[in-house]
């Protein structure tokens, strides 16, 4: 006897729905909500990199009026430029770790341990061998390892990203000491120096590099998945998870993001400087910090602004010219640039305190 393998009166049981054609599609859209509560403050982006703007200007007049000419020459404003270049690379990377709710205290020595690395006798005999590539290589290498290794300690050792990079900070800093026995490792590789070193259309080439790294990194936060899932992390994590997201990969991938931008910035140092140090890049990633912080990327993470962040390198990078033309203690520069950066923590508490805020 035949079995009615139909519905009712024989016909055909409804076609299950198909999943989704894209599954990350889906992950996107929930991943989106996890960061809901933080769009009401996305909404005064404008107005933020407005008043970045606002404020990068009045340093620039304050500027003119104390220095005159030799601030407003196209000499100076290159100057500016290369002292924001390599910070402004670092801040790049910091961005996205501090997006995520993270933080990385060790950039400024994994650019000290990539530069030394990146000269030794055997690293710069390869180079002429095989070409300058050989030491950009091996800087790029240095950085993406430490910033793994941060990556592996933090997502799945589950160790605090403070303490962990701040681990790393010293050892870094510790091991660059120890390959370069505390001397300065001059660059020796005459390709690199014509590749790395000089101008370009009249513009130092490391600001071209940090031009290109701030266009990618802008491109690679918001107009990428793996920028929506940086913001959803940062967002809420748990909810992240929920979604689909692969939180401790990503969160390995953000670091390690971190780690091949002070690769990068170390090859810049090596050009501008032409030698690799183990002092190299000290204090950096507290410029780093700052520069992002005040560019207003929150520290509780959910949000991130690379185009901020630039603002906030060149506004640090300006300030400290403008002391340097007017022959000012660097000790209040200091203070100056502390009072900025606990201002701008000010307006964030003020403004995630109010969420229905636009």
């Amino acid at each position: 006897m035949p079995v009615d393998v139909g519905g009712v009166g024989g016909t055909k049981p409804p076609t299950p729905v198909p999943p989704a054609a894209d599954e990350s599609a889906r992950v996107e859209r929930v991943a989106r909500g996890t960061s809901g509560g933080r769009r009401g403050l996305a909404g005064g982006g404008a107005a933020r990199t407005l008043g970045l703007v606002i404020a990068l200007a009045a340093i620039c007049l304050v500027g003119y009026i104390t220095a005159g000419s030799r601030f407003a020459s196209i000499d100076n404003a290159l100057v500016i430029l290369g002292l924001a270049s390599i910070i402004g690379v670092l801040s790049i990377g910091m961005t996205f770790v501090i997006t995520a709710g993270g933080i990385d205290l060790s950039v400024g020595s994994v650019l000290g341990l990539a530069s030394v690395w990146a000269t030794t006798l055997a690293t710069q005999t390869m180079a002429d061998q095989y070409g300058w590539i050989v030491m950009v290589l091996c800087a790029l290498a240095v950085g993406t390892a430490a910033g793994v290794v941060n990556g592996v300690l933090i997502a799945y050792g589950r160790v605090v990203a403070f303490i962990a990079t701040l681990a790393m900070l010293v050892a870094a800093r510790g091991l660059a000491e120890l390959i370069a026995q505390r001397r300065t490792q001059l660059v020796n590789v005459a390709s690199f120096e014509d590749t790395f070193r000089g101008d370009l259309l009249g513009v130092p080439k490391i600001v071209w590099i940090f031009a290109v790294v701030a266009v990618a990194g802008w491109f690679l936060l918001n107009r990428t998945t793996f920028g929506r899932r940086t913001v959803a992390v940062g967002g809420n994590p748990e909810a992240a998870r929920l979604a689909g997201i692969a939180v401790k990969r990503h969160t390995m991938y953000l670091y390690a993001l971190a780690g091949l931008a002070a690769g990068i910035a170390a090859v810049m140092m090596l050009g501008r400087t032409g030698a690799g140090s183990s002092t190299n890049g000290l204090y950096y990633e507290l410029d780093a910090i700052a520069a992002v912080v005040v560019g207003g990327t929150l520290l509780s993470g959910g949000r991130g602004t690379i185009v901020g962040t630039v603002l906030g390198v060149l506004i640090f990078a300006t300030l400290t010219n403008v002391f340097v033309q007017n022959n000012l203690d660097s000790s209040v520069q200091q203070i100056a640039k502390g009072a900025i950066i606990v201002v701008a923590v000010l307006l964030q508490q003020r403004f995630t305190s109010r969420p229905g805020r636009t």
